[in-house]
């Protein structure tokens, strides 16, 4: 199946070709259009999509057991977030970067350690 954004789209008020552009935001990468005579913008819907339910989940509070397994604690995350996660980098490692940010608060870091190695 071809995606609309692999063919020719002319610009709805200017009737000029829209160039493929990338658009950043909070580390999401959307494909877009933007006619670069009068800056018009398309987002792609998947892309939109995509965001709307990263921000349904960072709006979700879960309730995880901490329990402990040998000498150490381990924390159960949601198969919702490693689903989403899996789909956007395609594929998570089996190693994580976790960190003490401050009082009362730990990060876990899905793929820093995949393009520290790639960098190498």
């Amino acid at each position: 199946m071809t995606d609309i954004f692999d063919n020719t789209v002319l610009c709805k008020d200017c009737n000029t070709k829209m160039q493929k552009i990338k658009y950043v935001k909070q580390g999401f990468s959307f494909r877009t259009l933007q006619c670069l005579k009068c800056k018009n913008k398309i987002i792609h819907p998947e892309d939109k999509q995509e965001y709307q339910h990263y921000l349904n989940l960072k709006n979700k509070a879960f309730n995880v057991k901490l329990r402990i397994v040998g000498n150490s604690y381990t924390v159960s995350i949601p198969k919702e977030i490693v689903n989403f996660i899996n789909e956007q980098n395609k594929l998570i490692d089996d190693m994580v970067r976790l960190s003490f940010d401050s009082m009362n608060k730990l990060s876990l870091v899905f793929d820093e350690i995949r393009k520290e190695e790639d960098e190498r």
